[in-house]
């Protein structure tokens, strides 16, 4: 990963220079990888009770 690429990251998820600061390379790129998560819409089933009970 390139020095703009992270930073272009860090802007991304709205982070200030001042909270990278707290931060390693390491958490950006989960924080990163997180919030594309949350936005992904292709999940086709979702579990019921009865199916967290089974697990």
């Amino acid at each position: 990963m390139t020095t703009p690429l992270f930073l272009l990251r860090c802007v991304q998820i709205g982070l200030s220079l001042s909270e990278l600061d707290l931060l390693t390379i390491g958490m950006v790129n989960d924080m990163f990888c997180e919030s594309q998560n949350d936005e992904y819409d292709g999940w086709v089933q979702q579990a019921s009770q009865s199916d967290m009970d089974a697990f």
